[in-house]
């Protein structure tokens, strides 16, 4: 299988990649290459293999012409194939959605996977990081639906008078997200004329962190007191409605 070997390395084919497009593990894969004779590999991943090359036979191998196309041509091949064993794979974990949730759920994650393994830099994985906590946050604040809206509109994904949320709403958040938009591309906005602008969203953003820390505060405090009102050490499952309920009941004596 030596000729096999050259042939994956001239072909740019980690050993990673065929592993995963095979279905086997990386430690099955080095088993199969250290066998003298293919005919002797499961007859399936063998046919997976030389489906792979575009060969009939393995004796092929020693009058492969390695050209850009043929390189091109395989890795195609082998993107297809490794897509659909990805999908297999998630597709398997997504039972109770219906085909287009299982489609677009599949797309999100193999896109994520591929950035994520191609790039390993920081600013990959902080900008899928900034992601999750947009998509987290999401429910909350109905604007960050309207930003997709508008980001799928200005990119040409969307008709631009689609209006699948609040209309009036979206409406208006995309003409000033697209006036603030034309400023930035224009040049009409320098660092020293939005400090002053800056400044105020830093302030803002404490100004709520320090309101949630002190919610939490006031609600460890609610929580200490209900359970020693109610002469427990800890919440559980069993005693969990009536702690809550207990802190619900000192929260309303404040007020």
């Amino acid at each position: 299988m030596k000729e096999l070997n050259v042939i994956l390395t001239e072909l740019g084919i980690s050993k990673v990649r065929l592993a995963k497009y095979l279905g086997v593990s990386r430690q099955m894969l080095y088993n199969y290459l250290a066998i003298a004779d293919i005919n002797h590999w499961p007859k399936e991943k063998a046919a997976k293999l030389l489906n792979l090359l575009n060969i009939e036979s393995i004796n092929e191998l020693k009058n492969l012409n390695i050209t850009s196309e043929y390189i091109i041509e395989v890795e195609n091949r082998l993107n297809e194939g490794l897509k659909k064993s990805t999908n297999k794979e998630i597709i398997a974990d997504l039972k109770g959605f219906n085909k287009k949730e299982q489609e677009l759920l599949s797309d999100i994650i193999n896109l994520l996977k591929e950035k994520l393994a191609s790039d390993k830099t920081k600013n990959t994985y902080n900008t899928y990081l900034y992601l999750f906590h947009f998509l987290q946050s999401m429910e909350t604040t109905d604007e960050l639906k309207y930003i997709l809206a508008y980001m799928s509109k200005s990119l040409g994904f969307t008709d631009p008078m689609e209006f699948v949320f609040n209309k009036d709403k979206q409406f208006i958040f995309e003409s000033i997200l697209f006036s603030a938009m034309t400023l930035y591309n224009n040049g009409g906005a320098s660092k020293n004329k939005l400090s002053e602008s800056h400044k105020r969203f830093v302030q803002d953003i404490q100004h709520k962190n320090e309101e949630k820390l002190s919610r939490t505060q006031e609600l460890n405090t609610a929580k200490v007191q209900a359970l020693k009102e109610l002469g427990y050490t800890e919440i559980n499952e069993d005693n969990a409605k009536e702690v809550l309920e207990k802190i619900a009941e000192i929260q309303s004596r404040k007020v």
